[in-house]
């Protein structure tokens, strides 16, 4: 996040002495990024955040390739996944690169007796069904259908869910996301004409202070491998913080389309992006208003990119047999456009009512084990008249 932001108690100074009422230190800890050279905050403990009391047997959770070398259109039954109780054993990583992990997740429980954190990766995770809130050192996002939960790496969470119905689009970026460039003035403020401003972006709050000391379990995972850690005190145990690295979130029905006289490209859909990969959303809006406009998208040529697209609800003008929860694969070095009569279809509708979710990556995707289960096998054929 571009903008600076405090919650609870901290000292006047950056490094200097904070004492808590019985005089003792508080513990500072500086979350940085680039070294110290890009953003970071300073978060204040009641217990040093060091204390490991031990480390369990690591274990492996690499994604399972099938294929690696994908030139086919594909799709994938995304609610085809079965749901399982732990969050962590309920995510489904179903195409990936060197760039971006894409998983499919069905969490009936909430976390409850360990603690988690990606030191490999920023997560966001897609609110597609449930609701519940994010708990974190920084303090608590309540999050619900149709949210985009942003959580910078490094940073140690739980997620509390309200019932067992839950469904995430997770995606894990290997660099930080980010607003787009053309979103952001000079000195990081979102500009006029971005499709999200300030106010669509929610932070932390209700920072509460765990004064607890015991067994803490943090699963850390690095490099698709989860290491176990046992920490002595309870990992939000902070008592104030200040800074612009923390985590943060957005709804889709907060995202405000950008529209034109003649069909518009993908970019104007854009949210954020990282390296090698943007993130789209499409909403309901208003069609194009020049006289003869197609609605319609054109044929595309993805020469560069591979395009993934989640249906998360709604009619799609472009589409036949559209399911909440799919994924449309239609990768580097093919064509792909709207299915057979949807052109003709779409000439003098006035607006969608679509929401989906997009990953472009710009460096070939591969297909995981899993993803091959859930698998519509002859949708490379769906254009056929």
């Amino acid at each position: 996040m571009p903008y600076y932001y405090t919650l609870g108690s901290i000292p006047h100074k950056r490094h200097v002495q904070f004492r808590k009422p019985g005089g003792g230190l508080y513990s500072e800890q500086l979350v940085s990024t680039e070294g110290f050279s890009d953003i970071y905050s300073i978060t204040y403990h009641v217990y040093p955040p060091t204390m490991v009391k031990s480390i369990g047997e690591p274990y492996s959770v690499a994604p399972e390739i099938a294929v690696v070398n994908n030139t086919q259109n594909r799709s994938l039954q995304g609610f085809s996944v079965k749901p399982q109780d732990d969050y962590l054993l309920s995510r489904i990583p179903v195409l990936v690169n060197n760039d971006v992990y894409i998983s499919l997740a069905a969490p009936q429980q909430s976390m409850k007796d360990y603690f988690y954190r990606n030191v490999s990766a920023d997560e966001l995770l897609f609110i597609h069904e449930g609701k519940g809130i994010l708990h974190t050192m920084y303090g608590e996002i309540p999050f619900g259908y149709g949210d985009h939960v942003v959580i910078p790496r490094g940073v140690t969470y739980q997620v509390e869910f309200e019932t067992s119905a839950n469904r995430l689009f997770i995606v894990e970026s290997f660099t930080p996301f980010r607003f787009p460039r053309r979103y952001v003035n000079k000195n990081g403020q979102l500009l006029e004409n971005s499709p999200l401003c300030e106010r669509d972006i929610r932070v932390p709050q209700n920072l509460k202070t765990f004064d607890q000391e015991g067994d803490f379990k943090v699963l850390i995972k690095k490099n698709d491998t989860i290491f176990p850690y046992h920490f002595a005190t309870h990992p939000f145990d902070v008592i104030g913080w200040d800074g612009c690295h923390y985590p943060w979130a957005f709804s889709i029905h907060d995202f405000e389309p950008l529209t034109g006289r003649i069909h518009q490209p993908p970019p104007v859909h854009q949210t954020v992006e990282a390296n090698n990969f943007v993130m789209c959303a499409f909403v309901p809006r208003l069609y194009d208003y020049h006289p003869i406009a197609i609605p319609a998208p054109y044929n595309h040529s993805n020469v560069d990119s591979d395009e993934v697209l989640y249906y998360v609800d709604g009619e799609f003008m472009s589409r036949k047999h559209v399911e909440r929860g799919q994924i449309t694969l239609h990768p580097i070095g093919l064509v792909h456009g709207p299915h057979p009569g949807a052109v003709e279809k779409s000439i003098g509708l006035k607006e969608t009512r679509e929401l989906a979710v997009m990953v472009d990556t710009f460096k070939p995707l591969k297909l995981t084990r899993q993803a091959l289960e859930i698998e519509e096998q002859e949708y490379y054929k769906s254009w056929m008249e």
